[in-house]
């Protein structure tokens, strides 16, 4: 067990919501703004207009833009279906089933609860492939150029993502007696999830708590910002579009290698202890497809020269 050092970091202790909003006069109570949810919103957004930026010059395409403004909006309604459909569906197919089948026998509803917590990142690439494959095959217009989109945006929401999970106090990192190592709250509030009261709008310690790695940070900046900003550079300083396939290939890679790190860090959900070996942890094992796929689009797109189309 670690001892809690006295250079050990206080958790900010900031609201899960921005704002709670009184719906009494609608017999609803409070409903509350969570930072959370305003990640995902805001990941959304900003990769939409972030992906017109891109389609609206041809000349990082090599002179002939691969898509419309109309195909990236239809792109953004079935990526949203993709992101919250896919993350959930994921959640219940990679960590519920496999290792809390008991609890869903007992409580089937659970599968629905999605307020509690439960949302799979590789369950949502799943959804947003889909996405995808079906503008693509709706629009008529090419498969890679459309991934490629995907792979410089998608960063900006895995960074806003995990920036929640840290507001949330959630998905912590492993006991520590690094400097670096953060107090998070351990505490149940009413028997939830959550270790935020929202009745008293405190954070609920035990009073056991152990420094951890602030691991949602790391994963902020290995699978988000710094993909993002390098893929961005590539892209605008050095015809990263021109080649297809090569955004979607590195944006892969990225998260296979970010995720592989901070999961080095990252305190293993409970329910996997003692089914997954030590060395190796679920969310380690879903980003090999992602090395592979990754790797393939990579070495598939430097074998051609860049697209270059005639005026």
């Amino acid at each position: 067990m670690h001892e809690l050092t006295t250079a050990a970091l206080s958790f900010p202790g900031f609201s899960p919501a921005l704002i709670e909003i009184d719906l009494g006069f609608l017999g609803l109570g409070k409903f509350p703004i969570r930072w959370y949810a305003l990640a995902y919103i805001a990941g959304l957004v900003i990769g939409w207009r972030y992906a017109l930026a891109l389609v609206r010059r041809p000349a990082l395409w090599g002179g002939k833009s691969p898509a419309t403004k109309d195909d990236i909006d239809d792109l953004l309604f079935y990526a949203t279906l993709g992101v919250i459909l896919g993350g959930r569906i994921g959640y219940i197919l990679f960590y519920q089933l496999p290792f809390q089948f008991d609890v869903v026998q007992r409580d089937p509803m659970s599968l629905l609860r999605i307020w509690e917590g439960g949302m799979s990142f590789h369950g949502g690439l799943l959804g947003v492939t889909i996405a995808i494959l079906i503008i693509a095959k709706q629009r008529g217009i090419k498969l890679m150029p459309i991934a490629d989109i995907a792979g410089v945006v998608t960063p900006i929401g895995l960074f806003l993502g995990r920036c929640a999970n840290f507001i949330n106090a959630e998905l912590y990192g492993r006991p520590t007696d690094a400097p670096i190592g953060m107090v998070f709250p351990e505490g149940r509030a009413g028997g939830t999830p959550s270790a935020y009261n929202w009745q008293t709008h405190e954070w609920v310690y035990t009073g056991n708590e152990v420094a951890r790695h602030p691991s949602q940070l790391y994963e902020a900046t290995l699978e988000g910002l710094v993909p993002a900003i390098i893929i961005s550079i590539l892209v605008w300083r050095f015809g990263l579009l021109k080649r297809p396939g090569l955004a979607a290939g590195l944006f892969l890679l990225f998260y296979g290698v970010g995720r592989s790190i901070s999961e080095q860090f990252r305190e293993p959900d409970s329910f996997t202890w003692g089914v997954m070996p030590d060395w190796l942890t679920m969310g380690q094992l879903l980003s090999l497809p992602m090395w592979i796929g990754g790797a393939f689009l990579v070495w598939n797109a430097l074998r051609k020269p860049p697209v270059q189309v005639s005026a």
